[in-house]
């Protein structure tokens, strides 16, 4: 049996278990052949691996999971032997009992640990003066919108909620802290480190995949305001670069158009494996098709693309290292035995073409050995990459004898890339070159043929392209979106704007700086063209604005800035994703898919100038007439009064 006192290490995880067996309503669940789970009210379950007695210790809203390693340990359990048991304790509440449990973050780095040191000085100097348990409210927001745009698209909510849902320290990292902390700390502080987690947290934000603006609350924390300090840091980590990231992809996006299809090729130039993983998942949630990143695909069910590099190309030195030649057609209805005179044949075509005359001699003979072992890998998703010798004199001949032959079994091949050189220019010379097969063969669609391409691109060259005039259907884009090369940081701040229902507010020299205190509930007001006029701030208690009914909206520190709105269609923005022990109802947390629809649509219904690269126009965001008077109030009530001598 467990003791009093001593801490066992199961799964990496540990348990302080009392003596106390109040029992309380337990209820077995065989939810698995191989899992016994235990939903408890207000307590903790164990099973004693000796006698298979029920021992329950009086823990807070932790959910225990009793995993038996096989099925034949199950089996013995329920013939009364004794198993070998795994227990986590994730400090998950009662509503998450009742509504299903949320898995750890992605990371697995990121933990309760994944914070400042003054995070924890912070916290101990509320425990020690008695302060760790007053009721705080903080603001997450960002002051100024990235790349000199007017807009951002708000990510990393659910990594977020992930945190909070599972925020537990393990008896190591309390070991980690307490050596990491002056030895003056007193013990008891790394108990209350024990017990701790965020079943009296109470998290209220926008949805991921929203267009948001500066000041606005992003995310409304709520709970003991040690608890809270804690997880400033890495919800400042989850938040800054999934936004800014997801924002500059919907930058790119909206420069390509809608019609092209946007690839994510940043994994080798990211800033590490989780800048990597992270900016596949949100370049993908602002509106990127598809990514290069496999171990992404598989976390988060992004389409994949690729097919192959250069190295592949120059790999190959003459078609005798071709030893399987056959190819059978799509139907499989016939064999072409030798798929290398196919294709030789189909390039003799092309060098004798009337329409085509001296646009090409000679052509690389190893890259063509290249491409036909790639057909002959993949005929239905034949795709080269052109440019390794010379792009119009060879590796668009070669592509083309290679897809008509292809063409001739019942094939379609998807096309080419380019990575270098003018790609305006060859992109227009390829797509005529593929309208010319076929007007002189026949072959239907072949001038349809899909030009990809890369080479370092941003939003610079994609404009620059639109304005050469291009035929590219698909960019291929890396170094400049993952790493955010314009603009590294969004500047997301985390500040206190109440504790124990008194508003706070901090103040600055620079204005831009001041926090606008106390709980606010946020709106979008929309005029008759259906765009978003301006977002609102309100105090909590305030009535929500109602449409048709004239609203005063008020800049937050400039007092000539004012405008009366009356909107024909009000959305409340703030919802609660996190409820704690409030009994509120909690958002349920959608898969990416729907957060990119989210986002896209989102960014469909603003207005045109204030998406545009150049000089876009601010959007508004402003706060009631009441909170601006109040904000001001405390303003003067809080700002020191200087005395002249």
């Amino acid at each position: 049996m467990y003791r009093q006192g001593t801490s066992s290490s199961i799964d990496g995880r540990y348990l302080q278990v009392s003596t106390s067996l109040n029992k309380r309503d337990w209820t077995p669940n065989l939810t698995k052949e191989r899992e016994f789970s235990f939903v408890l009210y207000d307590s903790v379950l164990l099973i004693c691996p000796h006698c298979s007695h029920l021992c329950v210790c009086t823990l807070h809203h932790i959910y225990v999971s009793i995993n038996l390693y096989n099925t034949t340990q199950s089996q013995e359990i329920m013939a009364g032997a004794a198993p070998v048991a795994v227990v986590v304790a994730n400090g998950v509440g009662k509503e998450e009992r009742q509504s299903g449990s949320i898995d750890g973050p992605t990371n697995p780095m990121v933990t309760p640990l994944l914070t400042d040191l003054y995070q924890f000085t912070m916290a101990y100097a509320y425990w020690k003066g008695g302060k760790h348990n007053e009721r705080a409210v903080f603001d997450l927001y960002f002051r100024k919108n990235p790349f000199g745009g007017e807009y951002t698209v708000f990510a990393g909510l659910e990594e977020c909620i992930k945190l909070i849902a599972n925020f537990k320290f393990t008896e190591d990292e309390i070991a980690f802290v307490q050596s990491s902390l002056p030895s003056t700390c007193e013990v008891g502080f790394y108990d209350y480190l024990r017990r701790i987690d965020c079943s009296d947290v109470e998290i209220y934000a926008f949805s991921e995949g929203c267009v948001v603006f500066p000041r606005m609350p992003l995310m409304r924390v709520e709970g003991p305001v040690a608890v809270v300090q804690l997880l400033e840091t890495p919800l400042l980590n989850l938040v800054n670069y999934a936004s800014l990231v997801a924002t500059n992809a919907a930058r790119h996006r909206f420069v390509a158009g809608k019609s092209k299809l946007l690839l994510e090729f940043g994994l080798r130039r990211s800033q590490g494996p989780d800048g990597g993983i992270g900016a596949s998942k949100y370049c993908y949630m602002g509106g990127f098709d598809a990514t290069s990143n496999v171990a992404a695909g598989k976390l988060f069910g992004i389409p994949l693309r690729g097919t192959h590099s250069h190295a592949f190309v120059s790999s190959f030195l003459s078609f005798d290292e071709i030893t399987k030649k056959s190819l059978h057609s799509s139907d499989g209805s016939n064999v072409c035995e030798d798929f290398v005179s196919l294709v030789h044949s189909w390039l003799r075509k092309l060098k004798f073409s009337d329409l085509l005359d001296s646009i090409f001699g000679e052509t690389n003979q190893s890259e063509l050995a290249a491409f036909i072992s790639y057909a002959l890998a993949f005929p239905r998703n034949f795709l080269a990459l052109v440019d390794t010798y010379d792009v119009m004199r060879s590796g668009i001949p070669n592509f083309c004898a290679v897809a008509l032959a292809l063409d001739e079994l019942g094939y379609k091949a998807i096309g080419i890339r380019l990575d270098s050189g003018d790609l305006a220019y060859q992109s227009c010379e390829a797509r005529n070159f593929f309208r010319v097969i076929e007007k002189e063969f026949g072959v239907w669609d072949f001038g349809k043929m899909s030009i990809t391409a890369s080479n370092d691109l941003n939003e610079e060259t994609l404009d620059a392209l639109n304005k050469q005039g291009h035929e590219v259907d698909a960019f291929g884009i890396g170094t400049h979106l993952v790493t955010c090369y314009a603009q590294p940081a969004l500047g997301v701040v985390f500040k206190l704007v109440e504790i124990n229902n008194q508003p706070r507010i901090k103040l600055s020299e620079d204005v831009s700086k001041v926090s606008i205190p106390c709980k606010k509930r946020c709106y979008r007001l929309y005029g008759k063209e259906g765009y978003p006029l301006v977002d609102i701030m309100t105090g909590e208690n305030e009535p929500p604005p109602k449409v048709g009914e004239r609203i005063l909206c008020r800049h937050p520190f400039n007092e000539s800035k004012r405008a009366y709105v009356v909107p024909q269609h009000v959305e409340e923005l703030m919802k609660c994703f996190w409820p704690g022990k409030s009994g509120k109802d909690r958002e349920e947390l959608p898969p990416i898919k729907s957060i990119r629809e989210r986002c896209i649509k989102q960014l469909d219904q603003m207005r045109p100038d204030h998406m545009r690269r150049l000089n876009p126009t601010p959007y508004k965001v402003s706060v009631s007439a009441k909170l601006y008077d109040f904000i001001h109030f405390l303003w003067l009530n809080e700002a020191p009064v200087g005395e002249l001598q």
